[in-house]
């Protein structure tokens, strides 16, 4: 006997909170949710709480005490997916900040070699930067910062015919809208975001083939009675996606809670960490680009105050979201799992649990006041 039944647990497929489901395996593979235990499967009964599928993070730029853009190699690939893993992100894209054309290079080709070895969970690659707008830098380095260039534009392309994913950050202040259209045809999945540009040229942007934006809220315009900005454009276009920082700093739980209620369908908000090297770590802090980020209460920051990514991961972002913001559970479960996979190219089998699809799945509790926890992968 191979089988496996899961009972003792709600299930989360991705969509449908199934209250009273049993989840069965089988060599790895889902067979599907059943009503009870059938004949020739072995019970494996949890201690309640949700089995969900692993969660699907598509901005990761560090963890285990490793940044990507000081480690782009295999094994830091490896070690961040460790780090991540170890809180429930079963798939990613590891994310590399603005940085050198021959950096931007090394971290493709270190993602590709990753994924052809092997690595667990690796997904592609996500670029953020460096053609982005200097007026909404973030901590990004603007001395790096510059217009796409035809060589670029080239990298690219070529990037996202090697890759199951290549997903890269822009700014249209630094790009135009047939560089989008050739990108997007070619295969990349490009999102707007460190940028100051108008309701009007984010609709161009969009029209031209970009459909995500980054870190909803911050970077970016914000939303105004006679400019909408990017912020307004995203919640107004129902076929963009949005990736949004759920930590209640970088964002505040009722912004959050309005975002979800106002955005048109069918694209969706989905859940990012914008995680550091300080992920699955005790470090207080590191550096980046030169620069040291610094740790202290839940944040991350430059010696100016500014954020410099996230102190986080998907649990905690969970607990923020139902409840901070009172989205429902399904609904944030949703979005730190098969939200994300309506903006990637390839899944990869993330995301749900279908049967015939493989079982990258997990175990959640609920703490005594609310908090989401990570429990284990189920086998």
């Amino acid at each position: 006997m191979t089988g496996k039944a899961y009972t003792g647990a709600a299930i989360f497929d991705g969509t449908t909170l199934h209250e009273n489901g049993v989840l069965l395996a089988e060599d790895g593979i889902c067979q599907g949710i059943a009503k009870a235990v059938p004949e020739g499967y072995r019970e494996d009964r949890l201690e309640g709480g949700v089995i969900a599928p692993g969660f699907v993070d598509l901005q990761v730029n560090g963890g285990g005490g490793v940044m990507f853009n000081d480690e782009t190699t295999v094994a830091g690939v490896r070690r961040i997916a460790e780090a991540h893993a170890s809180t429930g992100t079963l798939a990613l894209l590891p994310t590399l900040i603005t940085d050198t054309p021959e950096r931007s290079r090394a971290a493709v080709d270190a993602v590709a070699e990753a994924i052809s070895t092997g690595v667990p969970g690796i997904l592609g690659v996500h670029l953020e930067g460096p053609h982005l707008s200097l007026a909404r830098k973030g901590a990004h380095d603007p001395t790096l910062i510059r217009p796409m260039t035809d060589q670029d534009e080239a990298f690219l392309i070529e990037a996202g015919s090697c890759l199951p994913n290549m997903l890269v950050t822009l700014a249209p202040e630094s790009v135009t809208p047939a560089q989008i259209a050739r990108l997007v045809k070619a295969g990349v999945i490009v999102s707007l975001g460190h940028t100051d540009c108008t309701y009007a040229t984010a609709q161009q942007s969009f029209a031209a083939g970009a459909r995500c934006v980054t870190h909803l809220f911050n970077a970016m315009s914000q939303l105004g009675n006679r400019e909408p900005g990017l912020v307004g454009a995203t919640l107004d276009a129902g076929a963009v996606h949005a990736g949004l920082i759920a930590d209640n700093i970088h964002v505040h739980a009722a912004a959050i809670r309005m975002a979800c209620a106002a955005k048109t369908g069918p694209g969706q908000i989905f859940l990012v960490t914008d995680a550091m090297s300080t992920a699955g770590s005790d470090i207080n802090g590191f550096t980046l680009n030169g620069r040291h980020i610094r740790r202290s209460n839940g944040r991350l920051t430059l010696s100016d105050g500014t954020l410099a990514g996230a102190d986080l991961d998907m649990p905690t972002a969970l607990s923020v979201m139902i409840k901070e913001a009172g989205i429902s559970s399904a609904s944030a479960l949703g979005m730190a799992t098969s939200a994300a996979c309506g903006v990637l190219k390839n899944p990869m089998g993330f995301g749900s649990l279908v049967a015939g699809g493989p079982l990258h799945a997990i175990h959640l509790s609920q703490g005594a006041s609310g908090e989401i926890r990570f429990v284990g992968k189920l086998t």
